[in-house]
């Protein structure tokens, strides 16, 4: 293998794939990335087993081609500390050594037989969906804080893809919460799911924060999800189990509704909380005539606060609790400016939405259980 490449084109690509490699690997394989020189295009590929990323650039200066494993870390670190500037990246079969040449200086670094590097697992009877770049980071970042930690039920730690023929739905929850982001223009002939790890998510949304309007191919069966933009592909293997009937949950003939500027209500909500009981975090509202009173406070401490927000309120007088790290969450979460809060009575969850929808083809929804006031 003997090419020339960017040193910040390579750095690049190696960033964007050192993402899924685990800190303790089951295999010392997995600790090292792998090249594939064919033609003019340079492929690496990393991989935890469970998660696998593979991103590609084009190289104009190839003299032969070649694939091999070498340490992520040492040659991640070696071009981290270069300035831009062309290198020459060349192997010795015999020796197992790379050679990366650089305008000043040289390093040598051992590699790998590329055959022990496991492949990634094929997709059978896939089906497949397409969206842009944009709504699936919104999606991923729209949900994810909304997922659980939970050994006994790892279902609820992902994102829920619920897609069918008038719509796709990516749902999370940590049953104290819920979160739907809903595209009514992303559908399929027929009803599919899987539920996306956490892990892979994340790498999804860092490596498509800035790709716009770019095509999101996803492909997937009943064992792992393919994901496949620009020159890259995440191949993850998917949690096994039936994610919980959300749509069974969410209120229905909320007669008390309040709308309110979610910037004002998140900010009051902030200011309160500090004042809230340290092992509870509730905050207190008070609902009347087009007003919510926030309260707060601490017992052992001996803090309170309290504030009062106008807004415009349907409904009967009220008093609902929160855990305010919970709420904020969700308000700090939801793009909107005006938010409708729809309740049934003190006792059941209530349903955050848009007072206005600006967008006919997406919306979000969150639910958030109420607590028990002391």
């Amino acid at each position: 293998m003997r090419f020339i490449v960017s040193s910040t084109d390579l750095l690049q690509l190696l960033l964007t794939t050192s993402r899924v490699i685990a800190s303790k690997n089951s295999l010392p394989i997995l600790d090292n990335f792998l090249f594939r020189l064919d033609e003019n295009k340079l492929t690496v590929t990393a991989s935890d087993m469970e998660t696998t990323i593979r991103s590609a650039i084009q190289i104009e200066e190839v003299a032969e081609e070649g694939e091999i494993a070498v340490p992520a870390k040492l040659l991640t670190d070696a071009i981290k500390e270069l300035p831009t500037q062309p290198i020459e990246f060349s192997t010795n079969a015999d020796k197992q050594i790379a050679n990366i040449v650089w305008q000043s200086g040289n390093a040598q670094i051992p590699f790998l037989s590329a055959e022990e590097y496991p492949q990634a697992p094929a997709l059978k009877e896939a089906k497949a969906l397409v969206m842009s770049a944009k709504v699936l980071a919104d999606g991923i970042n729209g949900t994810i804080y909304a997922t659980a930690e939970e050994e006994l039920r790892p279902v609820m730690n992902g994102i829920f893809f619920d897609i069918t023929e008038d719509d796709t739905t990516l749902v999370a929850s940590n049953a104290h919460k819920l979160v739907c982001f809903i595209r009514n223009d992303i559908k399929l002939s027929e009803k599919a799911s899987f539920i996306l790890p956490k892990k892979p998510a994340n790498i999804l949304r860092g490596a498509l924060a800035k790709l716009g309007d770019t095509d999101v191919v996803i492909s997937f069966d009943n064992k792992n999800a393919c994901f496949t933009f620009a020159e890259t592909t995440v191949v993850c293997r998917l949690v096994e189990g039936t994610f919980p009937a959300y749509k069974s949950i969410i209120p229905k003939n909320n007669t008390n509704v309040i709308t309110v500027s979610r910037t004002e209500l998140l900010n009051a909500s902030k200011r309160v909380a500090v004042c809230s009981s340290q092992a509870t975090a509730q905050i207190i509202f008070r609902l009347s005539m087009n007003r919510i009173e926030i309260t707060a406070q601490d017992v052992d401490f001996s803090t309170s606060a309290k504030e009062t927000l106008l807004c415009n309120y349907e409904g009967v007088p009220m008093e609902i609790s929160f855990k305010s790290t919970f709420l904020i969450e969700i308000l700090s979460s939801l793009p909107y400016d005006d938010i409708c809060i729809k309740l049934s009575d003190s006792n059941r969850a209530a349903l955050i939405e848009a007072a206005v929808d600006e967008n006919p083809d997406e919306a979000i929804r969150a639910l958030l259980m109420p607590m028990r006031i002391n």
